[in-house]
């Protein structure tokens, strides 16, 4: 189940976060969660994700801020009714914090805009149960 869900311009966003207990040290302040994501074009063109803009907030409410171009290293390239997926990982200072952000993209015809990514959870506790 995705903890996250948006759609903007036919391009959709899901969303979902995991604790990673072996790579965290909560007794050192260091809490590290993993997010899978799959962005989905069901526009007729097709787009290509540009830049990342993340928006990260620790449990006591700091904000930062990670902008910078593609995904893991790529810029993909997606046609009508074509998924990327990717893993990625997030260090906090607290046990539960938040990320939202958005994808700048460009549309086949030159047009960018930029694609919501909806807030999620990252937490101890797992959402699976």
């Amino acid at each position: 189940m995705f903890e996250s869900d948006a759609t903007t311009r036919g391009v959709r966003v899901q969303v979902r976060s995991v604790f990673v207990p072996e790579r965290s040290s909560p007794e050192q302040g260091q809490w590290f969660f993993a997010y899978q994501i799959v962005i989905t074009n069901s526009n007729a063109e097709q787009v290509q994700l540009l830049t990342r803009h993340w928006i990260i907030t620790d449990g006591n409410g700091s904000e930062e801020e990670v902008k910078g171009p593609g995904v893991v290293g790529e810029q993909p390239l997606l046609e009508q009714g074509q998924s990327f997926e990717y893993t990625s990982a997030c260090p906090l200072g607290t046990s539960v914090g938040t990320m939202r952000g958005s994808y700048h993209m460009i549309s086949q015809d030159g047009e960018e805009f930029d694609v919501k990514i909806a807030p999620f959870t990252l937490g101890e506790k797992s959402s699976v149960h």
